[in-house]
């Protein structure tokens, strides 16, 4: 059974950072492109960042860019999203998804994504 399992979500100040993890379990992440999403209450889910199956582009919404990074680690089978410089905007439940392609769209359409995780809180506030 192909599972994810986020994790690294906190209640966290302006300024400060967080690091999201996400591990997949019965396949192998590295076959997969991998994307993480968020969603905030009332609002649509929205696509934050991507990376390649073979890892060799990386996508960023504009809304997030120079403050998120993502990475892999295959032999941990973890996928991460490093969050700098938090902002109350930043306060969603973000999710990891996956898709046996290899591509990245700045797009970040989640219908093309069939492997979800359950998500983790992060919250943003003084």
């Amino acid at each position: 059974q192909l599972q994810f399992v986020e994790s690294g979500g906190d209640l966290a100040q302006p300024g400060g950072s967080l690091r999201l993890s996400c591990t997949a379990s019965g396949f192998n992440l590295g076959r997969y492109s991998v994307a993480w999403f968020r969603q905030a209450p009332g609002k649509e889910r929205e696509g934050v960042s991507c990376i390649t199956r073979s890892a060799g582009n990386t996508v960023y919404a504009d809304s997030v860019k120079g403050r998120f990074t993502m990475s892999r680690d295959i032999a941990k089978n973890t996928a991460y999203l490093q969050i700098r410089s938090l902002k109350p905007e930043d306060t969603a439940t973000y999710y990891c998804a996956a898709e046996a392609f290899n591509r990245c769209s700045s797009e970040f359409r989640a219908s093309a994504y069939g492997y979800w995780g359950q998500g983790t809180q992060v919250t943003v506030s003084s």
